[in-house]
Order: structure tokens, then sequence, then C-alpha cells
């Protein structure tokens, strides 16, 4: 089975054009009937550093979940955030982006890496006091255009301190489209074996449209079976670089999971009706 976490909240974060909350709830209301595992709809965080996601909470006041089956994910960036986070029943999940990368830490979320670990701890025991869970995207994943060390040996040494607060939920994030096939394979084929049976590890990769399917497959072959995607394959981090690699686009991962025979939890109508909406919508306003 694949599994999908659809990101319109990524998608959505670097466009400069304001898209109006009603028109955000209606492709939200459209994305809440495909069949999505996660939908990753919001973020609370800077209202200058990301401005188009400003209208995040009246955006989950003003959009029905009660009839979608997706678990619903909020990106925030320090313990402020999260702590408003806690006041959304629909919020399942907090996602926080902890880097490995100390130049993207800071630029990120004004923080060393030491210091996001620490907060890190705090949201863990704030999500378990509320019934909510932790979602750790381990951000330059894949390595990083700064300069910064990395090798697999410091992804993990990252990973099992995180672990070790009961985090169960990761994902590899890519951030800014530096990976390649080899480092992919080497990172899932080595974590994937290694980490507890109840842990869920993600691949959050960035890609232009001729590498999306041989990313996705070098993460598949080697164990991974949770995926981010954006419709278009639009969004990317604005603190990450002047120019971005953009998400995986949904329409192509799910049509290779069509071809490959990989079953996935996608209502095939309503996941046509979601893409043509995209389209409609980032055309307006990309």
């Amino acid at each position: 089975m694949l599994y999908l976490t659809e990101c319109p909240r990524d998608a959505m974060q670097g466009i400069i054009n304001f898209i109006p909350t009603s028109e955000k709830a209606d492709y939200l209301s459209t994305l809440l009937k495909v069949g999505f595992d996660v939908i990753d709809a919001g973020s609370f965080v800077s209202h200058k550093s990301i401005p188009q996601l400003a209208d995040t909470a009246d955006l989950f006041r003003k959009t029905d979940f009660s009839n979608s089956k997706s678990k619903i994910l909020a990106i925030v960036a320090n313990q402020r955030g999260a702590e408003e986070a806690m006041q959304f029943e629909m919020i399942n999940y907090i996602g926080y982006p902890f880097s490995i990368s100390e130049t993207f830490q800071l630029r990120n979320t004004n923080s060393t890496i030491l210091q996001s670990f620490q907060t890190v701890e705090k949201m863990q025991s704030l999500v378990l006091k509320n019934n909510k869970k932790l979602r750790i995207y381990i951000s330059m994943a894949f390595g990083n255009p700064y300069g910064d060390d990395w090798n697999s040996e410091i992804v993990n040494k990252w990973l099992n301190h995180l672990l070790e607060l009961g985090i169960t939920d990761f994902a590899l994030a890519d951030t800014t489209g530096v990976s390649t096939i080899n480092s992919i394979s080497e990172l899932f084929v080595n974590i994937v074996p290694e980490i507890p049976n109840n842990t869920i590890l993600s691949a959050h990769l960035h890609a232009p449209i001729d590498e999306v399917q041989l990313k996705v497959a070098a993460a598949w072959e080697n164990g991974c079976r949770h995926f981010d995607t954006a419709f278009k394959g639009f969004g990317g981090c604005p603190m990450a670089s002047d120019a971005l690699t953009g998400n995986v686009a949904t329409e192509l991962v799910y049509s290779w999971s069509k071809i490959k025979n990989i079953s996935t939890n996608i209502d095939e109508f309503a996941f046509y009706e979601a893409e043509q909406k995209a389209s409609a919508l980032f055309n307006k306003y990309h």
C-alpha cells in the first residue's frame, strides 16, 4: 500500500498573490474527498515570514472536516505556533522542520539544531497532552547547498535522538531538490530496517517533472511507503533558497502507482476533480 500526504500548504506558501481564504477553503474541501491519508493544510508561523498562510486559523474555521477520513496536519516553527495549533480539534498532526543543516535551521526557525531539539522535546510533551501527534521533518536529509557537513550517519544520529523522545512519525525532507537516486536509495535502505515497527518514515522529495517517478521508485524499492506530494508539483520552502525545485507532483506519483499496480486509498473520481481544481487555482494565482 502506498500512502499519500497531499500538501496544499507547501504548494501555496511561496505564491506572492494572496489567495482568498474562501478559495482555499473550497480547494481544501475538494481535497478532503479524495482519500489522502494526510493533508498538510496550513501553518501557524510568522505572518511576516509566510504571508500567504496568515489565514490558516480562519481557513480551518471555514472548512467542514467532518465527512473526511484524511488526517489533518499543520506546520509550526516554534512552541507558540504549536500551542496555537492545539486549539483546533480537527488537527491530528503538527509538523516541525528539524534541519540537520545548522545554516538552514537558523534560516528557517531562527534557532540552532540543539535549540530546535529542545523545542521538539517541549512539542512532544504538548501533543501527548492534547491527544495529537508530532511529525518531524528531517530537513536537508539528502544534503544541503550551504556546505554544511552531511552524510547518512548524521541523519541516523539525529533520527535516533528523536526516537528516544517517543516520536513515531518522520519524513526525510529533501527541501531544495539536491537528492539523487543514489542518496535516496542509500538513506532508505539503511534507515528503514533499523526503525521500530510502529514508526512511519515518509519521503518529502522535491524534483523536476522528469525525475519525479525515478526518485519515488528509488524510495519505494528501498522500503518507503509514505510520500508527500502536491498537485502540479508546485511549492518549496521560501526560506531555503531563491531557486526552488517544486514538490513531487501528486498526479505523477498516482499514475506511477497505477502502472505498478500498487494500492492506495484514493477515490479516482474525486482525485481527477481535485486535479482539475488545482490547475484552475494555481494557474490563476501562481
